[in-house]
């Protein structure tokens, strides 16, 4: 690809973009949240919760969105239990989840402030229910942040909860918990 040429390419993320990854976590968190969440909730958010999964990465399941080099948006599924959080937010065993019963998760959609509402999160979200779908998946679920609800709704998705979630600090941050069909 030239390097002049902005078409994102996706591709599966390595463990050697982790430190790019949590520089664009950061990046998105604090930007596109800033108009719902407090300075505290995204301190406190970035410290106990947003961070990479490396479990993803390791699975095959995670993307990034790239323009040349750079990484401009990242996203991914999951056919384990974790509903959402980064590895630092991770307690235990990450159990499998049986297809035929249970609703695969879509994790970790990051879009960096100066690519954001370009499509890449749609982009991403196409590449994760087509896996998702081909291992047999029938219904897809979530736990959307604030910024992220409207973009999750224009995808399908219907909230079922409203969630107060208390981290470790004592720091409340509200996030909707989504489903959908596949």
């Amino acid at each position: 690809m030239d390097s002049t040429d902005r078409s994102p390419v996706l591709r599966p993320a390595r463990r050697d973009d982790i430190v790019a990854l949590h520089r664009l976590i950061e990046r998105s968190v604090r930007e596109l949240g800033a108009p719902w969440y407090t300075t505290e909730q995204i301190s406190s958010s970035l410290r106990f919760m947003f961070g990479v999964d490396s479990q993803l990465i390791d699975d095959g399941t995670y993307y990034v969105a790239n323009e040349g080099e750079r990484i401009v948006a990242a996203g991914g599924w999951s056919a384990r239990r974790t509903l959402f959080g980064g590895d630092q937010w991770k307690h235990g065993a990450d159990a499998p989840l049986d297809p035929t019963t249970d609703a695969a998760r879509i994790r970790a959609f990051f879009v960096d402030p100066g690519s954001a509402r370009r499509g890449l999160g749609r982009l991403l979200f196409d590449r994760c229910l087509a896996d998702a779908r081909g291992v047999g998946f029938r219904r897809l679920e979530l736990m959307a942040t604030l910024p992220g609800e409207p973009l999750y709704r224009a995808l399908g998705f219907a909230a079922e909860e409203r969630v107060e979630l208390a981290l470790p600090d004592g720091v409340h941050v509200s996030l909707v918990r989504m489903s959908r069909a596949i």
